[in-house]
């Protein structure tokens, strides 16, 4: 008898179980979600939201394939798309809507529907410039022509992917605030070259927080969020909401100034400092490494 072939044989029937009770295991985590397959992401949703999370699914397939062919890489990651019942099942974050990533189980979770945190960013549009009264009224306004922030909040799953880049790749953005900025150029990005059509949805949106000020909110500095980060995300969601606008708007401003090349220059830019840098040295790696409109955002923030 071939002892090695017994042996060689009987560590394959091991490994083919550990993996299929990896399986098991992980399917039973969310059995009380559909699953949806046939995508790069696995997807696992409420019931009664096929059609979103086929929409969220392609959709992230998209971005998946566009920045595989812009830098090469494409991340693993399980989507969540989780109505108010599901959502205290899978995440401890305390607010619904609030989309995350979470990384020590790589899921991404999202919303599967209009809530109280999306609502609550909704401003009296009479008290705001006629122009941009006027865009928002055009921009987000559901079937039933009520106002609704969801055209917004649906292409933050786009950001949130962005962190799986960071987190898998093991890239060193230096600052929690620009992890967060690294996602928004991410995702505006991706919808300037692929959706165009969906730009007013994306910055229409801050632009209307923006125009509200800052006087409401208890913190606004970029040292504030990065001394307080999770207190400030999980305590103060609007205001939390208010750094997130500072950085779709400011994704904006870079993409026009560089286009993708500037996401590129990020991206490697990052990839190779691995060294914690002062403030001054950040400032002279995104200036000199990437693009000035980047670096604009750390010095002129306070302006």
């Amino acid at each position: 008898m071939n002892t090695n072939c017994f042996g060689h044989r009987y560590k394959s029937i091991l490994l083919l179980s550990f993996f299929l009770f990896s399986l098991t295991g992980y399917a039973q985590k969310y059995s009380d979600l559909v699953t949806l397959n046939g995508y790069k992401t696995k997807v696992y949703f409420s019931t009664g939201n096929d059609v979103r999370a086929k929409t969220v699914a392609e959709r992230m397939d998209n971005v998946l394939d566009f920045y595989n062919k812009v830098i090469t890489y494409e991340p693993e990651v399980t989507l969540l798309i989780l109505n108010p019942m599901d959502w205290p099942k899978h995440t401890t974050f305390p607010v619904y809507g609030m989309p995350h990533y979470d990384d020590k189980r790589n899921l991404l979770i999202i919303a599967s529907e209009d809530n109280d945190f999306w609502k609550g960013f909704i401003p009296p549009v009479d008290l705001l410039p006629k122009e941009l009264a006027d865009k928002i009224k055009i921009t987000y306004v559901d079937e039933n022509g009520s106002l609704s922030m969801q055209p917004f909040f649906d292409l933050l799953a786009i950001h949130e992917i962005g962190h799986t880049y960071l987190f898998q790749a093991g890239l060193n953005v230096q600052r929690k605030w620009m992890g967060e900025l690294f996602c928004n150029i991410l995702l505006h990005t991706y919808i300037a070259e692929n959706e165009p059509e969906q730009l007013s949805a994306l910055t229409v949106f801050p632009q209307m927080v923006i125009a509200g000020g800052k006087e409401e909110y208890k913190y606004t500095s970029l040292t504030d969020i990065e001394e307080r980060y999770e207190e400030i995300g999980q305590n103060y969601p609007k205001n939390y909401g208010w750094y997130q606008c500072r950085w779709h708007s400011a994704a904006g401003n870079i993409y026009d100034a560089g286009g993708v090349s500037t996401f590129v220059k990020l991206w490697n830019a990052f990839s190779e400092q691995k060294e914690k840098l002062s403030d001054a040295e950040f400032a002279a790696l995104l200036s000199e490494k990437v693009h000035q409109s980047v670096a604009d955002v750390m010095l002129k923030w306070d302006e």
